[in-house]
């Protein structure tokens, strides 16, 4: 809307973006790049996103399992699972990110780290970003398990948790139920796939999509604002 000289635009709400995602997922990684450039596009840079947990591999033991065998069993043969990755890595170096899948030993259950993002983001929601950031790059640049606890408790250090809060938090239970429930939530909403981006609760755009594409949603989420 265009303002005439002398009048004041109104505040207007912000637009709520919620991405639902597994820390596994390295597409998962590649959309929260270029939805990262779509929203410098939009100078929304600073835009607080609301990280919602989705499990692919909701059966997952709770110390994971070997890496290799994982992908024999999931793809049926190196071969396969090479020629994946390499249209992986190729999606991923096009967003600066360099992709370390040699370095992975093993596939976490990825419930503790979806519980860490909870628990930080319900008291500080400002760190999500940050620290969802800094779990991708602990698993696909460094190959870290991000299972482990004493791993997870050393990266929310860094985003100014308390490491012995958080390790007790972490071998305890609690809101464990609540990421199996947001799981299945998002299943019931027609979410297979990862990452899947809600805007202002009402627009789903599912994979990683271009920038492009996000900005689009962005520009149309942002038309929705209604003025406070």
């Amino acid at each position: 809307m265009n303002w005439q000289a002398g009048q004041i635009e109104p505040s207007m709400s912000p637009i709520r973006i919620e991405a639902i995602v597994d820390t596994i997922c390295p597409w998962c990684y590649i959309g929260k790049k270029r939805l990262e450039k779509a929203l410098a596009r939009e100078k929304l840079d600073n835009l607080i996103i609301n990280w919602r947990p989705f499990l692919l591999n909701p059966d997952m033991p709770s110390g994971g399992i070997d890496r290799k065998l994982y992908l024999s069993a999931k793809f049926g043969g190196s071969e396969s699972a090479a020629r994946v990755y390499k249209a992986i890595e190729d999606a991923g170096a096009a967003v600066g990110i360099d992709f370390k899948f040699d370095q992975i030993r093993v596939t976490p259950d990825s419930t503790d780290s979806h519980r860490l993002i909870y628990k930080v983001c319900a008291e500080r929601p400002a760190v999500g970003n940050a620290l969802v950031e800094d779990l991708f790059v602990a698993y696909f640049l460094k190959g870290q398990d991000i299972g482990d606890i004493d791993l997870l408790a050393e990266i929310a250090v860094k985003h100014g948790e308390d490491r012995t809060e958080i390790l007790e938090y972490l071998v305890g239970d609690m809101d464990r139920e609540f990421v199996g429930q947001e799981n299945r939530v998002a299943h019931q909403m027609g979410v297979t796939g990862v990452p899947c981006f809600l805007f202002n609760g009402r627009h789903a755009l599912s994979g990683a999509q271009e920038p492009d594409i996000l900005q689009r949603m962005i520009r149309l989420a942002r038309q929705e604002e209604i003025p406070v």
